[in-house]
């Protein structure tokens, strides 16, 4: 009789691993599943959250320097329009996240395009060599000379977008939560003085079980 019991209690514990080995199986099914793609307004919050820069915080920081900069009296309020470099050359990274910083300066430069309508020229530094060989083939007669003439020399800037980027981290190891202070400079600098003209500061403070993975 008591065999005949065991025999009972093994078979039951094998329907119920069994059951509870199938409704893993599902389980893993549905989360490795195509989802339907989720379009969402980039000043929103992500949906996925976590302490570091997210698409709300780089929208609001370009926004704010764009706004800011153009009222910058020596950007906006010469006869002549000044030359400007505005790239991510000289914005350092020295925080603790990985961020494509051209996300930003390609934004601010975008925004202060649009908004000057002519007050300010810029200069595509980052684009020097590719003019330098088209210089060259007018140059050697390959080409001809386009429609807007020659030049002595490829435009010199006045002033140029720099900046850094930090961060202060805090983890709590009894709770997994991270406090993450995030400080973003900008400065406007002046390439014959090398004086600084202008600057300003994006900060912001954010908790969270840090399980985020930015690329």
């Amino acid at each position: 009789m008591r065999s005949k019991h065991i025999v009972t209690a093994l078979m039951a514990a094998a329907v119920g691993l069994s059951a509870a080995g199938a409704a893993e199986a599902q389980r893993r099914e549905k989360r490795a599943g195509p989802s339907a793609t989720v379009y969402r307004d980039t000043t929103s919050p992500d949906g996925v959250k976590g302490v570091g820069t997210e698409s709300q915080d780089i929208v609001s920081m370009a926004d704010t320097m764009v706004r800011d900069l153009l009222q910058v009296p020596a950007l906006m309020n010469q006869p002549t329009p000044p030359r400007v470099i505005v790239d991510s050359k000289y914005f350092r990274n020295e925080s603790s996240e990985i961020i494509d910083k051209s996300l930003i300066t390609d934004r601010i430069r975008v925004g202060l395009n649009r908004a000057a309508t002519g007050r300010m020229m810029f200069i595509g530094r980052e684009y020097a060599e590719m003019v330098e060989l088209e210089r060259d083939l007018k140059t050697e007669g390959k080409v001809d000379v386009g429609t807007t003439g020659r030049t002595r020399a490829q435009a010199g800037a006045d002033y140029r977008l720099v900046g850094r980027i930090g961060t202060r981290d805090a983890v709590d190891t009894r709770t997994g939560v991270t406090s993450r202070f995030s400080q973003y400079t900008f400065e406007l600098v002046d390439l014959e003085y090398g004086a600084i003209v202008w600057s300003n500061l994006y900060e912001f403070k954010k908790e969270n079980r840090d399980d985020v993975v930015y690329r």
